[in-house]
C-alpha cells in the first residue's frame, strides 16, 4: 500500500472523508492542505529529500480567498506535480459531473482515478487508492455509466442545432428559419418535434427542459 500520500482539498467536509480513508488505509503518511501552492511546495520538498509523495488526491476547483496563489485549480496543479515528478500517482477527488470532463482529465492529464463526492465517497476514495496501488485504473460506477453515454451517442449536425437553439431560448416555430440559414434538413416544424421527441427519447427526457440540463450535464452541449 502507498506510504506517502498528499492531499490538497479546501472543504473541510470533504477533507474528512480523504482522511477517514487514508485512515482505514494504515497509509502512514498523510499531508493535507488547502491551496495548490502548498501542494506544489510539498512535492518539490519531497523531491530534494529523496523521498518523494507516492500519490496525489486532489480536487478540481479550489475557492479564491485573500491569498493570492500562483496555481488556482487542480488541472494546475495536476500539471505541474506531472512536471515535478512524472510517476507521480494522482487521483481527483471533485463534484464535477461531466463526462467530457472527466474523459480528459484521463486522456490529456493522464489521472489514475477519479471519484465523485457523494454519499458513498470514502468507500469509493478506498476502492480508487486500491485499485491506483495495482497499477490500474479507476472510475467510480455513476461516471463510468455516464461515459460511456456519451461514447454511443452521436449527434448529426441538424439534432446539435436543433439542441443548441433550444438551450438559448429560441422558439420552435422561429428555428426552421435558422436551420434554413444554416443548409440543416429537414426543417420544418413538425419535423423539429419530431427530432425533439426522438432526443428525449435517446436521453430518457421528460421535457425540453429536462433534456437540455441531460445535454449539458453529459457534456454534449
Amino acid at each position: 500500500m502507498f506510504q506517502k500520500v498528499l492531499a490538497a482539498e479546501d472543504f473541510e467536509s470533504a477533507s474528512i472523508s480523504v482522511q477517514k480513508s487514508l485512515t482505514d488505509l494504515n497509509i502512514a503518511e498523510k499531508s493535507f492542505v488547502h491551496y495548490c501552492d502548498e501542494a506544489v511546495a510539498l512535492l518539490k520538498e519531497s523531491i530534494d529529500d529523496q523521498s518523494p509523495f507516492d500519490l496525489l488526491i486532489t480536487d478540481l476547483s479550489f475557492e479564491e480567498d485573500f491569498s493570492k496563489q500562483n496555481l488556482n485549480t487542480g488541472k494546475e496543479l495536476i500539471i505541474e506535480a506531472r512536471r515535478l515528478q512524472p510517476d507521480l500517482k494522482i487521483l481527483v477527488f471533485s463534484g464535477e459531473k461531466r463526462p467530457q470532463i472527466i474523459k480528459e482529465l484521463f486522456n490529456d492529464l493522464e489521472i489514475n482515478g477519479f471519484v465523485s463526492k457523494g454519499r458513498m465517497d470514502v468507500k469509493n476514495l478506498k476502492t480508487a487508492i486500491n485499485t491506483i496501488f495495482d497499477n490500474r485504473k479507476y472510475i467510480s460506477s455513476e461516471n463510468l455509466i455516464n461515459l460511456r453515454k456519451t461514447d454511443t451517442i452521436e449527434l448529426t449536425a441538424l439534432e446539435f442545432s436543433i439542441l443548441q437553439l433550444l438551450s438559448e431560448g429560441i422558439l420552435q416555430k422561429e428555428m426552421t428559419e435558422v436551420l434554413k440559414s444554416r443548409d440543416l434538413k429537414p426543417n420544418s416544424l413538425s419535423s423539429i418535434e419530431k427530432t425533439l421527441n426522438q432526443l428525449k427519447e435517446t436521453f430518457s427526457a421528460r421535457n425540453n427542459e429536462h433534456l437540455i440540463a441531460i445535454s449539458k450535464d453529459l457534456g454534449v452541449l
